[in-house]
Parts: structure tokens; sequence; C-alpha cells
């Protein structure tokens, strides 16, 4: 299975359900299963702040027990959209090679690397494991033999 290491808690919010896009300086043409690894790195000064201190201590999660150095999920890599921001709009969009714009808002928007020209990686049918998977990861896309 392909997979990508994510740092945390980045990672995390994918797992729960809670960050939707996973946002990269490239675009991605694989679409398919894709497992989160959670790196060995946790920003912790970010978990401080908001939204990401009270989303993660919904789930009881702080930066003191965040998985690392883990599979915490696997989802569906299903689009690639390429971010645009459009003069006069004060949302921003994402779309793909169809010209279907999907627009990013909310705790969403905070929790990605939302500029201009960058991709916005559409994660579907996340499912957080029950237990994390010790992995070592890597840069890129990976392989991971479960």
């Amino acid at each position: 299975m392909k997979a990508i290491t994510i740092i945390q808690p980045w990672a995390t919010l994918i797992a729960l359900g809670e960050k939707k896009f996973e946002t990269r300086s490239w675009r991605r043409k694989y679409r398919g299963p894709l497992a989160i690894h959670a790196g060995l790195k946790v920003d912790r000064e970010l978990c401080e702040t908001e939204p990401f201190r009270s989303v993660l201590a919904k789930h009881g999660y702080t930066a003191d027990n965040l998985p690392t150095g883990a599979i915490v999920a696997t989802c569906e890599l299903s689009n690639c959209m390429k971010i645009d921001l459009f003069e006069g709009v004060t949302s921003l969009y994402a779309g793909d090679s169809n010209h279907e714009w999907i627009e990013i808002d909310g705790n969403e928007l905070k929790f990605g690397w939302y500029d201009n020209g960058r991709y916005a990686w559409e994660l579907t049918n996340v499912q957080q494991l029950p237990e994390p998977i010790p992995a070592k990861g890597m840069q890129g896309i990976w392989n991971w033999n479960k």
C-alpha cells in the first residue's frame, strides 16, 4: 500500500476525519489507497493554538499523547486539486482538471497551507486504525508493507 508521512498534529487530524485535504507543493497523479503515517516530529507549539488545541482535546489528544512513528489511518487519495485564489473573492477554492471547484473554509482552511499554486489532495474514506502500527516513515509517497 502507498503511504505518506505527515508530522503531528496533522496526521491525527486526518485520522480523526477533521482534516479532509493534505496540502502539498507538488501534484500527484496516483489515486487509490493511502496509509497515513505519523512522523516522529510533533509541532508542540501549534498543538497549543486554536483551533488545533480544541479539536484535538475534543478527541482526547494533546501534544503529549499523539502517536508518532506509526501508521494511524488508511484512506483513499481521490483527487489532487490546484489551489487558486480568485481576485475579489474572499473564499479559497481548489479545482481539478475537470474544472470542478471546491470551497475551502472553516477549520479546514486553518489546517492546511493553501497558498496559490499549491495542491490540495482530497482524502476520502478515512479509517482510523484501532491502534497505531509502528512503521518507519520516508519522504514523499512510499510503499508500506503491512
